[in-house]
């Protein structure tokens, strides 16, 4: 057995053991304390995303805010992350998802309401934050901060980069594309967006994201109007391997319960970015006139990034794409998307997107990564990522799946295990926080 089985079999067991219980716990806690805010401030979280708030502190719209956290959202890990979580825990792996980001959801409401309430104002004028500044400034604990920090570079390596660049090429090679040539340009693409910085990614962003969205979730949504007949025994079907109570009890690997649960969640905390950290960094730009308000921006991303992974699922569900054992990750999904138009359009649509999504998810992780370097070293050196970020593209289209997929879940289960630290030490003041901002809107 290899570095990397071990390494997958120790995530696996972290997930299931501390991160599960970890999140339902802390999760179910701050849903009750915050009374359901993850579904009574829907509405109001769109409506925070629609309004102008020019006069507020801060360097972008909370728009433009809410589209580069999209940008980091909408990722691979919406298409060929639904592949390999149900190639791996199978159907029931979706629903696992659907319970973590609805704790998740609550859990990042609670970091970026802190992501702004201990943001900070660079000398430049540009304000930054996440996980890392409430942890030292909140908590006083500047070295968990840096851990964070690290984490976070080691993250946009594995998450932002590799994982994404991996899922474009392989589609690409089955067309004849060489995967290597094919990075290159995309990294070339990059450099002339991500030197701008925020303001360019963020506007970047908010042409971009409306355009994948729709082109991707529409034709999904196609697909399964066309085998509506199939998508209430495949609901029947993820809810029963979900709560397989007899493979639970046996230790049955595969489909069973374990794997659904730790593979859900995994899939989960990658496609939504939910409680990992990230959105607080990207939203510490954002002008905002309360923290709160920032709190239930936050919202609506991980709504609209599990439908678009929920539409994903089913059609590899009722094309039986899934069950295809030759296919893996993009190719699986281009071969659902191919089989549920009966027509090869279906798998070049999937490409197109995947592009799209994958380009915009690594530009919004160089930030991310960028401004974690920040905190560690400060501003002089920290722009030097950049340079070394764009040079790490080609790397990840010569990288197996396999190991990709497993560096990314190391990186996703370490980054939420410490910025739940941050969560739990400051959650009061969210709570309280929360609590008056209610009293002065009634």
């Amino acid at each position: 057995m290899d570095l990397f089985t071990h390494l997958s079999h120790v995530n696996h067991l972290f997930t299931l053991l501390i991160i599960f219980p970890a999140v339902i716990a802390i999760g179910f806690y701050l849903t009750l304390k915050l009374r359901f805010v993850q579904l009574t401030h829907l509405k109001k979280s769109f409506l925070c995303f629609t309004k102008n708030n020019s006069e507020s502190d801060g360097n972008i719209s909370r728009f433009r805010a809410v589209c580069s956290v999209l940008a980091g959202n909408l990722g691979t890990g919406n298409i060929s992350g639904m592949a390999v979580a149900i190639a791996t825990g199978g159907p029931g792996a979706l629903v696992w998802m659907w319970v973590m980001v609805f704790f998740g959801s609550v859990i990042q409401f609670v970091s970026c309401v802190l992501g702004v309430s201990y943001r900070k104002k660079t000398e430049s004028g540009e304000y930054v934050g996440g996980p890392m500044y409430y942890l030292e400034r909140g908590l006083g604990l500047r070295k968990t901060g840096v851990l964070f920090a690290a984490l976070a570079i080691f993250g946009a390596i594995a998450i932002g980069n590799l994982a994404q660049i991996n899922s474009v090429v392989l589609p690409l090679q089955k067309l004849g594309l060489n995967p290597l040539y094919c990075s290159l340009g995309i990294a070339v693409a990059l450099g002339l967006t991500v030197l701008g910085g925020i303001q360019r990614i963020s506007n970047f962003a908010s042409y971009i994201i409306p355009l994948k969205a729709f082109l991707y979730l529409g034709t999904a949504l196609v697909i399964l109007v066309m085998h509506y007949e199939t998508i209430i025994p495949a609901l029947k079907l993820m809810f029963h391997e979900a709560f397989d109570i007899s493979a639970f009890i046996g230790g049955v690997a595969g489909t069973g319960m374990m794997k659904a649960i730790t593979t859900g969640f995994d899939r989960g905390l990658f496609a939504t970015d939910a409680g990992l950290g990230i959105v607080p960094i990207l939203q510490a730009s954002a002008k905002s006139e309360h923290p709160v308000v920032d709190g239930i921006a936050s919202l609506l991303s991980p709504l609209i990034v599990m439908i678009v992974c929920s539409a994903t699922g089913l059609v590899l569900i009722v094309t039986g794409a899934y069950l295809e054992p030759h296919l893996q990750s993009t190719n699986m999904v281009t071969h659902a998307f191919s089989q549920g138009l009966n027509h090869p359009i279906g798998g070049y649509i999937v490409i197109i997107a995947l592009i799209l999504f994958a380009f915009t998810t690594i530009m919004a992780w160089c930030y991310c990564g960028e401004k974690a370097l920040n905190f560690i070293v400060g501003k002089e050196k920290a722009h030097l990522f950049r340079y070394f970020y764009i040079a790490m593209v080609p790397i990840g289209s010569l990288l197996k799946v396999d190991i990709i997929w497993i560096l990314a879940d190391v990186a996703v289960s370490l980054m939420l295990t410490i910025n739940l630290i941050g969560i739990v030490g400051l959650s009061n003041r969210v709570i309280h926080s929360t609590k008056e901002y209610r009293s002065v809107q009634n």
